[in-house]
């Protein structure tokens, strides 16, 4: 078991990590789209919120300071979530079912990312001492 909750966390971590790298290297495109949806600060917002996934990846990767994953996961996936993916206010119909697949998509993260609290520490195979 102890393999497999290391494998799930490398997956886990990958994908925040591929969110982060993303976050930095499309910063371009993603600062429109983040003022099209009302981001204040879109700016800043964009890089921040990689800020904060990079973190939080390599937190869940190494398994050093788990809860601050979890904070900052939690942090970036509410306002994302209800910002970005606010499909009740759209009106094209493929549209508003993108954001639907979205929206469900970040509130079933934020679910997985809340049951790693009951997670007893220090992780199996983690850096932590």
């Amino acid at each position: 078991m102890e393999i497999a909750f290391l494998i799930g966390r490398i997956i886990v971590g990958l994908y925040w990590l591929n969110g982060a790298v993303t976050h930095f290297t499309q910063t371009k495109s993603m600062v429109p789209y983040a003022k099209m949806k009302n981001v204040p600060m879109a700016e800043l917002a964009v890089p921040g919120t990689g800020v904060l996934l990079l973190l939080a990846a390599l937190s869940i990767i190494t398994g050093l300071y788990p809860i601050i994953a979890v904070a900052l996961l939690v942090i970036f996936l509410v306002p994302v979530t209800f910002m970005m993916h606010s499909f009740w206010t759209i009106e094209d119909p493929m549209a508003k079912m993108s954001d639907m697949v979205m929206f469900t998509k970040n509130i079933s993260m934020l679910g997985y990312t809340l049951i790693l609290l009951g997670i007893p520490q220090p992780w199996a195979l983690s850096l932590a001492i």
